[in-house]
C-alpha cells in the first residue's frame, strides 16, 4: 500500500477507504511527522483511542508500515515506531542517491514532451505552495521530485525510490526547522535540477540532484551527531 504523494490521505475520500487503510494512512501519517516519536512503544488501545477505529485494522496497519521500514515488531511484545539514528540516516541517504541518480538518468533518456510538460507543471506547483504549511509543501515537494524520475520505465524502481524519500523526510521532520538549513537557496537548487533536466544534460542534472541531497544530508547528519553528543 503506497502512494506517490506525501499527504497520503488526500488520495481517496475516507468512505472510500477501509479501516485498515485509515488505520495505515493515519499512522504513515503521525510516524513521518514525528507525531509518534522514534522507538516509540505502539500501544494497540491507546491507538484504537486516538484513532477511533478497532484493534484489528490497527495491527493490519502496523504489520504494513513493518513493510515500509517505519514500524518495527517486537517479539511478544507488539509494536515500536522505527528508531532514528545518524547509521541509518546515511544509510538511507547512499541509497537514495544511487536509485535516484539510476532512475534520473533513464527518466531523461526516455525524455518526451508530455514528461516534460509534467515536470515543469509539478515544479510550477511546488514553487507556488507556501512554505507556511509545510505539510502541503512537502506534498508539492514530494511530486516534484518523483516528476523527474517518472519517465524512468521501471515501477519496481519508483517505488523504492518513493519509499526512501519518505524514510529522508522522517528525518527533516524529526530535525524540525533550522534558521541555517532555511538560508540554502533550495529552490535555485531545484530551478537548477530542472533546467537540467529539461535540456537532457544527463550527468549536470545527476550531479546537481544528488548534490542537492548531500547538502541536505550533511546537514542532518550534523544535526544527528549533535544530538548524540547530548547528555542524558
Amino acid at each position: 500500500m503506497s502512494a506517490n504523494t506525501f499527504s497520503r490521505t488526500v488520495n481517496m475520500p475516507t468512505a472510500g477507504r477501509s479501516a485498515t487503510q485509515n488505520a495505515y494512512m493515519a499512522l504513515w501519517r503521525m510516524i513521518v511527522t514525528g507525531e509518534l516519536k522514534p522507538a516509540e512503544q505502539l500501544k494497540i488501545e491507546v491507538l484504537r483511542a486516538k484513532l477511533d477505529t478497532g484493534a484489528s485494522p490497527i495491527r493490519e496497519a502496523l504489520s504494513l508500515l513493518t513493510s515500509d521500514q517505519l514500524v518495527e515488531r517486537l517479539d511478544q511484545r507488539g509494536f515500536r515506531t522505527a528508531s532514528a539514528s545518524r547509521e541509518n540516516f546515511e544509510e538511507i541517504l547512499g541509497l537514495r542517491c544511487s536509485l535516484e541518480d539510476m532512475a534520473l538518468r533513464k527518466s531523461i533518456e526516455h525524455r518526451d514532451e508530455n514528461w516534460e510538460e509534467q515536470l515543469v507543471l509539478s515544479h510550477h506547483r511546488m514553487v507556488r505552495e507556501s512554505r507556511d504549511d509545510i505539510d502541503a509543501f512537502e506534498d508539492r515537494h514530494k511530486a516534484f521530485h518523483l516528476a523527474l524520475l517518472a519517465n524512468c520505465g521501471s515501477p519496481i524502481l519508483l517505488k523504492f525510490c518513493s519509499q526512501l524519500y519518505d524514510l529522508n523526510i522522517r528525518y527533516r521532520y524529526l530535525a524540525g526547522r533550522s534558521l541555517n538549513y532555511q538560508r540554502r537557496d533550495v529552490a535555485s537548487e531545484h530551478d537548477g535540477i530542472l533546467q537540467a533536466a529539461i535540456d537532457g544534460d544527463i550527468d549536470l542534472a545527476s550531479e546537481r540532484l544528488v548534490n542537492h541531497y548531500q547538502q541536505t544530508g550533511a546537514f542532518l547528519t550534523g544535526l544527528l551527531a549533535g544530538a548524540s553528543r547530548q547528555p542524558e
